[in-house]
């Protein structure tokens, strides 16, 4: 007679402790590795182009070809920009170097836009361009600075973004600061006998 063939059972399955924490490790690993191209979906490629088209107009240069990054990478073309908004911004411009040199155009240029007007809040990180790490920041920056140049009247050349508003000051002579300061002492003397007649002052008994 044939031999019947062993059963072999099945393996047993890992205890229900054992195979949660695997579980639980796998989702943790996947949150603490954050997608590196994250921060590049936010990139808006039309405010790219308008950027560039505004910093080589500036120049008086045609846009090259290639992309936005590598473009302005290496600090070379926001030295020169900056230069021509604000003529000795930068004095020293590294043209070729090691990675820490061009790093170096990108230092002097944030802090050329710095002292120009741009909020320290809204200038992108050296590491946001050269590092291609945010992008979208770059873009964002480099056109809150074109549109900052509204405010300097001594430059004539293009801008970005809307209109600023003019600041709506408005002058007093000296005889109408007068009445205002003495209608303002009236009533604060009013205010003061009212308060003083109406109640206790803090920490007296108020009378009924």
């Amino acid at each position: 007679m044939p031999k019947k063939q062993g059963y072999a059972p099945p393996a047993p399955a890992p205890p229900p402790h054992k195979a949660q924490q695997l579980s639980t490790d796998a989702s943790v690993s996947s949150v603490a590795t954050p997608d590196p191209n994250a921060l590049q979906h936010k990139r808006d490629k039309a405010l790219e182009g308008d950027v560039l088209n505004w910093i080589f107009a500036c120049l008086g240069e045609p846009v090259p070809k290639g992309e936005f990054e590598d473009i302005l990478r290496d600090g070379v073309v926001l030295c020169n920009l900056i230069n021509k908004l604000a003529p000795g911004s930068v004095k020293k411009i590294q043209s070729k170097g090691t990675n820490f040199q061009l790093m170096e155009n990108i230092q002097r240029f944030q802090a050329a836009v710095k002292a120009y007007g741009l909020p320290q809040e809204e200038i992108f990180q050296t590491a946001d361009l050269f590092e291609r790490r945010n992008i979208a920041q770059v873009a964002l920056s480099l056109f809150a600075l074109g549109r900052i140049t509204q405010k300097h009247p001594e430059w004539t050349g293009p801008t970005l973004g809307p209109k600023m508003a003019d600041k709506n000051e408005r002058q007093f002579t000296e005889d109408q600061l007068r009445a205002s300061e003495g209608q303002l002492n009236l009533q604060m003397g009013y205010n003061k006998g009212a308060s003083q007649s109406g109640h206790g002052g803090f920490g007296n008994t108020r009378h009924m």
